[in-house]
């Protein structure tokens, strides 16, 4: 049952997506076609354009793809659609974990999109060079590579955009325990609840400055960050993130089985 849940949900979102998809292609396409026509201040002009383009649809993407997640989730289970889907043979364990199966999977195609779409647009010597001077040190100092460093980068984002949405859910659940204004209480409650999931971060991060005088040095001092921490932070991020999402996700899945009002 998980697996056509799971297949009636992506194919909704992506039915969405692709457009936005789609988009920032095209447009990353036509930002490398005219940028690569040299000589020539009417194609600058529309390279730019078609650059700016590219970016908005790539903001585009993000928010759609949280937005959309998030209306999903109100609507097949606690708009119209959830008096088809609690009657479905299934329970709410299953329920629940499709609708972050197929956030996870969204998610990652958006920023795999992203990159490609950054890629075929801005991708040159001159900018791999700028990125090598940024991230090699940082490479080397933790005898690793670029592709390594910017993937882990990508994926702080991406578990970054998972604890919004996961706190989101959290709001959507507990909001719509309420009476009245169900919606305004589910935007409350998921800020709320992704405020404190950063406070907890950085309370995280500050007592292992303790222990490290380098990190400790990121809440008092406005010196540049020391490159070898760099990796270090990201690391805790990753640590910090993904247990915040565990912990998340059995929070909502036990509000979730306590019952649902439907509006």
């Amino acid at each position: 049952m998980l697996k056509k849940l799971l297949k009636y949900d992506l194919k909704s979102m992506f039915k969405g997506l692709f457009i936005f998809y789609s988009l920032s292609l095209f447009f990353g396409v036509l930002t490398r076609i005219f940028f690569s026509i040299e000589a020539s201040f009417i194609m600058n002009i529309i390279a730019k354009v078609c650059s700016g383009v590219s970016i908005s649809m790539i903001f585009n993407i993000l928010i759609n793809n949280l937005m959309r997640l998030w209306g999903r989730f109100k609507q097949n289970l606690y708009g119209d659609e959830s008096y088809l889907t609690h009657t479905l043979p299934v329970d709410k364990k299953t329920l629940y974990l499709s609708k972050i199966l197929t956030a996870i999977i969204t998610l990652f195609v958006s920023i795999i999109v992203i990159s490609l779409t950054l890629f075929i647009a801005y991708y040159s010597k001159e900018n791999i060079e700028i990125i090598k001077t940024i991230l090699l040190p940082v490479a080397d100092a933790y005898n690793s590579t670029i592709i390594k460093i910017l993937f882990a980068i990508l994926f702080v984002f991406f578990l970054e955009f998972a604890n919004i949405l996961q706190s989101g859910y959290t709001g959507i659940i507990i909001g719509h325990r309420k009476n009245n204004n169900k919606t305004g209480f589910s935007v409350l409650f998921g800020f709320v609840v992704y405020m404190i999931t950063q406070i907890i971060s950085l309370l995280m991060i500050f007592i292992t400055g303790l222990f490290n005088s380098d990190i400790m040095n990121l809440f008092f001092t406005n010196e540049i960050i020391n490159i070898n921490m760099i990796k270090v932070i990201i690391y805790i991020a990753i640590i910090i993130y993904t247990i915040s999402l565990f912990v998340i996700y059995f929070v909502n899945l036990k509000l979730f089985k306590k019952g649902v009002n439907v509006d």
